[in-house]
């Protein structure tokens, strides 16, 4: 009695090292892609969890000093850890450098008000950029990803099909195995995007939200700085005094 042929070994790693450079090619794009997406995600959640951290003590820190030269001494002694303190820092400096050298720059030209609106939009601008740092490259990958497996793919199953035609009879068991294995390079496509998409949509919420905050905070800010009159914000009462500063919440 003859012995049964010998089955196969089909899977992932042997289409991999049946595959032709191109294919090794775009298997390695693959790996890099997923690598590259899940260190920017673990780093920029780890870094937007301690800005939050930072900005919610600063600005708790804020609103419980007694006057805006105590959250100046604080933010000379402690430094510039958040887009909060950033902010402040800057609208401060603004206001004193304009109070005592004038519109002497064409940069500084108009009111002290103008010119501490200018400085703050300026930060947030740099801010907003700090905080989409990353994104672009999960985006490319969310859009990108499936196309290269779909590709590698295509690529697999047409050297498949050809190495079948030169080899004889086209049966069904030698299509399926060559066939399912290059489909795998579809699946690794989709398995390197997915993660890319959704941590991309979940840092652009979460960027959002803290510039929304940012945004808030500024303008409560430059009426401290500039207008000296009351803030009315969810039923909280702010009484801003020009010389101290002193706030009054939730009266």
């Amino acid at each position: 009695m003859a012995p049964a042929a010998a089955t196969p070994q089909l899977g992932f790693s042997h289409f991999i090292a049946q595959t032709d450079t191109l294919g090794k090619a775009l298997f390695v794009i693959l790996v890099l892609m997923s690598l590259a997406t899940w260190y920017l995600i673990i780093v920029k959640t780890i870094s937007n969890a301690r800005i939050r951290r930072r900005s919610d003590e600063f600005v708790e820190h804020f609103w419980n000093a007694t006057s805006l030269e105590a959250v100046s001494h604080e933010i000379a002694t402690h430094g510039v850890a958040d887009p909060f303190s950033h902010l402040t820092s800057h609208a401060l400096y603004a206001r004193d450098h304009h109070t005592k050298f004038g519109a002497s720059k064409l940069v500084e030209s108009g009111s002290q008000g103008e010119f501490v609106t200018r400085t703050m939009r300026k930060v947030i601008d740099e801010e907003t950029a700090k905080l989409e740092g990353g994104l672009t490259v999960l985006a490319s990958v969310g859009s990108t990803a499936p196309f290269v497996g779909l590709f590698g793919t295509v690529w697999g199953v047409y050297h498949a099909l050809v190495a079948i035609g030169s080899g004889g009879a086209a049966t069904i068991d030698r299509i399926a195995g060559p066939v399912g294995e290059a489909l795998i390079m579809t699946g690794l496509g989709l398995a390197v995007a997915i993660p890319a998409v959704l941590g991309y949509n979940f840092f652009v919420r979460s960027n959002r939200v803290l510039l929304a905050r940012l945004d808030a905070f500024a303008h409560d800010l430059f009426a401290f700085l500039t207008t000296g009159q009351q803030i009315v914000t969810e039923g909280n009462v702010r009484t801003i005094k020009a010389a101290d500063t002193r706030v009054i919440a939730k009266s």
